[in-house]
Order: structure tokens, then sequence, then C-alpha cells
């Protein structure tokens, strides 16, 4: 099964692209790195006072993420999962069934970790999401105000000090491996996606 990286900063179009590759490709698995967020009393007390924990590596279960990911490798019909509920900063378990006997079958691992995990990147189509700064910030405003709870100062901080973490952070995976750079809204390269992913699926 070939797996698909979608990482990019905040508010760049990585779920918008995860959606939208995942209903082309319609038996497609997808893992989300923020549906991986640690809840325990060490992460709840660091958060008052770090106010970017949420763009940090160490705030994700990466052991259970990469649980997840080999369990798919492996086939196994039924997989842990789970979600994180940024009101309530609390991660809900469950176990989920997959089949794998459907064509078009991609594993999208989407979020901004999806580059820093223990993955062999050199097997892995690699995918950046890329928009202007000030356009990120409106997205990720409209998010957090309406699905997280979040004030526009709180999203500021936060997004500003994101942005800079990220843009940090990927030199390295872009520099060791082949990554494509895209604007998920621009169709040129889009389409120039699609057809790369429609001759990889059938390799």
């Amino acid at each position: 099964m070939k797996t698909i990286v979608i990482t990019g900063p905040s508010g760049s179009g990585k779920s918008f692209l995860t959606n939208t590759l995942s209903k082309l490709f319609y038996n497609s698995i997808v893992i989300r790195t923020d549906s991986y967020y640690k809840d325990n009393l060490f992460i709840r007390f660091i958060s008052i006072f770090l106010y970017d924990i949420y763009d940090r590596p160490f705030s994700i279960k990466k052991n259970e993420i990469m649980k997840t990911i080999k369990s798919i490798y492996n086939k196994d019909s039924i997989i842990s999962y789970y979600k994180y509920d940024f009101k309530r900063k609390n991660s809900l378990h469950s176990k989920i069934s997959i089949n794998y006997n459907e064509c078009n079958q991609f594993l999208i691992l989407e979020g901004i970790f999806a580059h820093r995990l223990d993955l062999n990147y050199q097997e892995t189509i690699n995918i950046v999401c890329e928009e202007q700064k000030e356009l990120c910030f409106k997205r990720r405003l409209i998010r957090d105000l309406q699905e997280r709870g979040r004030d526009r100062r709180e999203v500021y901080k936060k997004f500003n000090k994101s942005w800079d973490l990220f843009n940090k952070n990927i030199q390295s995976y872009l520099n060791n491996y082949k990554v494509m750079s895209i604007n998920p809204l621009d169709m040129i390269s889009y389409n120039k996606l699609v057809l790369k992913l429609q001759k990889q699926k059938n390799n």
C-alpha cells in the first residue's frame, strides 16, 4: 500500500487536500496526526504555560501513531484509532474495521507532524501544502473560533509561533527527501499531483 504524506503549516490546506484525495481515491485510509494529541495531566499542566505546546512533537502520541500505521501495513482487520477533542482537551480511543479488498487505496498521513515520524520517507509520496501566511491565518482563525473555543488573541499568538516552528523544522525534510510542494487550490499543481498518484497506485 502506497503512503501519501501531507504536511504544511497551519491553515495551508492540508485537510482540504486530504479530503479531496480521499474522495477521489475512494477507499483510502486517512490518519491525521492531530487526532493523536496527548491528554495526560503533564500535558494539561504544561499547556497553561506553553501556549504553543500543540506545535511540538512531544505533544502527540507518536508511538500510538506508529502502531496504527504498522497495523495498516500488516493489513490488520481491526486497528486502534484516536480522536482528539480540542474543547474538552481529551483523547478518545476506539477500534475501527478496515476493508483492504477494494482498489484505489492509499494510506494518507496528514498533519504538521506527518513529516516528523519514524517512517522511511524515501518510500512515501511526500507533499507539502503552501499558501500565503495571511490567508493561512484567516483559515486558522475561523477554524479555532468555531471548532476549538479559542479567542482571536490566543489564535494570533498560537498561529505565529506555529508558523515559525513549522518553517524552521521543514528544511531538513525538504533537503533530504523528494517532496512535491503544491497550493491545494491551484488546479494546475493539483492535476499534476493526481496524475502522479494515478501512476503510483498502478505500480
